[in-house]
């Protein structure tokens, strides 16, 4: 039956992203703006033309929370010159505090202010008011003032470059950190909402591999979510229709073939004794066939309850189940490790790979550990092994390497591709390895 498909989501993935990203850049630049337009201009360093006078003299004076002034030799004047109507003044007043020529003197200014707004010279101005000085000229920084030496040279005056940022770029930074803070929970919230049904894809699809009976899932989300979750549970949907079809077919078929081979069986009682004997053989042979075919359709067929199994339990009761009778079956010590699984899928699981075990090595010798996610359980024999060529075609329903179908031999082939089965239900699987003192080892994976 199709599953019925509900209403189209409004909200598209592109547009949900789209919206995270606009409205966290809005959040940032508003609280940025905010910081603009209510916060003082940075003030910079200012130094009045004493003091550099007195730097030049190498007295220099203690400036507080201001940039110190260094004094370096230099055999090139200070460039390139600073510009403005103030320069001339500055130069004639710091000419006459040295006591030099006005052309021995260079101002210059590095690059240029990025102080351009009015408010930041009208604090400085401020705080010259409050000191006293309400007309005396200074520099701010950046800028630095070269002398002519007698010799030619030059001793340039100028601040200390800082190692690390001004106040103002700090309380700057300080406040750019908070605003993504204040904003990261929000991005946070709306990306978990958007990889949400994302995450719940993949835990169905991992869940399908172990169970094609599961719960389709809900239609919620963006809508590109939307479809692709009804496409998902239309999918899941078919894959069950397909298996529930071709195992009860197989199941049919096999049912089916019951009443020709009785019909069979009535019909050689009149053949010669010695045809007899081998015809019947190999309708016994037949009618064995079918009936594991039909025991593997039922077990497929029907799902058991999942519940929680520690495995070391389970191999030791099997091993001593088939020591009561003579087997060579034994369980190291190991961890204890607990899955969720169907207990008599597992059983049987576990009981065809001792039984292999014991009836082509001789022994069986299994252990339990974990592995990362996965549960391992490892079950080896003394026996020759197998090529490896041969270790997938093994899993093949009804291959046998040897020809036989006998039970003294080794049963019909279906033992590995029923563990393979109910393993692989498990989200799990199952490999063999060949060991290198001979022998074979058979490991089984089944997620934690």
């Amino acid at each position: 039956m199709r599953l019925p498909r509900a209403a189209r989501p409004t909200a598209s993935l592109f547009a949900q992203v789209f919206g995270l990203i606009a409205v966290s850049l809005a959040a940032t630049y508003l609280l940025n703006l905010l910081l603009v337009f209510s916060l003082p201009a940075p003030v910079p360093d200012f130094y009045r033309i004493h003091e550099v006078a007195l730097t030049f003299e190498g007295r220099p004076p203690a400036f507080g929370e201001r940039r110190p002034l260094v004094k370096i030799h230099s055999a090139t004047p200070p460039g390139p010159p600073m510009q403005g109507r103030f320069v001339p003044t500055l130069r004639a007043r710091l000419a006459q505090q040295l006591n030099v020529p006005q052309d021995h003197i260079a101002l210059a200014a590095h690059y240029n202010s990025p102080f351009t707004d009015r408010r930041a010279f009208r604090v400085m101005r401020e705080r010259m008011n409050r000191a006293g000085a309400p007309n005396e000229l200074f520099f701010a920084v950046p800028f630095a003032i070269g002398v002519k030496s007698a010799d030619g040279g030059w001793t340039e005056v100028r601040p200390q470059h800082g190692a690390w940022l001004d106040p103002w770029q700090e309380r700057m930074a300080l406040w750019f950190v908070l605003s993504a803070l204040a904003v990261a929970p929000l991005a946070y919230l709306f990306a978990r909402r958007l990889s949400a049904p994302i995450r719940r894809f993949a835990q169905a699809a991992e869940r399908l591999g172990r169970d094609p009976r599961a719960p389709p899932l809900s239609l919620d989300g963006s809508a590109e979510i939307g479809v692709a979750t009804q496409a998902f549970n239309d999918m899941q949907e078919r894959l069950r229709r397909y298996v529930e079809d071709r195992t009860a077919m197989v199941g049919a078929i096999a049912h089916d073939l019951r009443t020709p081979l009785t019909r069979l069986r009535f019909r050689i009682e009149n053949v010669p004794e010695d045809q007899r004997a081998k015809m019947a053989a190999d309708i016994d042979q037949m009618e064995e066939m079918i009936a594991a075919a039909l025991a593997f359709v039922r077990d497929a067929s029907r799902p058991g309850e999942r519940t929680p199994l520690e495995l070391s339990s389970l191999l030791e009761s099997l091993c001593d189940e088939m020591a009561e009778t003579g087997a060579d079956t034994e369980v190291a010590t190991g961890d204890k490790v607990v899955i969720e699984g169907d207990p008599l899928a597992l059983r049987r699981l576990f009981a065809n790979l001792l039984d292999n075990a014991v009836k082509f090595g001789g022994q069986a010798r299994a252990r339990v550990f974990r592995e990362g996610p996965d549960a391992i359980v490892e079950i080896a024999d003394a026996g020759p092994g197998i090529p490896a060529c041969d270790a997938e075609r093994v899993f093949e329903p009804f291959y046998r390497r040897e020809p036989s179908r006998s039970r003294q031999t080794g049963g019909i082939g279906l033992g590995l591709a029923v563990a393979r089965s109910i393993a692989r239900g498990h989200g799990g699987d199952v490999d063999l390895d060949n060991r290198v003192l001979g022998g074979l080892t058979v490991r089984v994976h089944l997620p934690v």
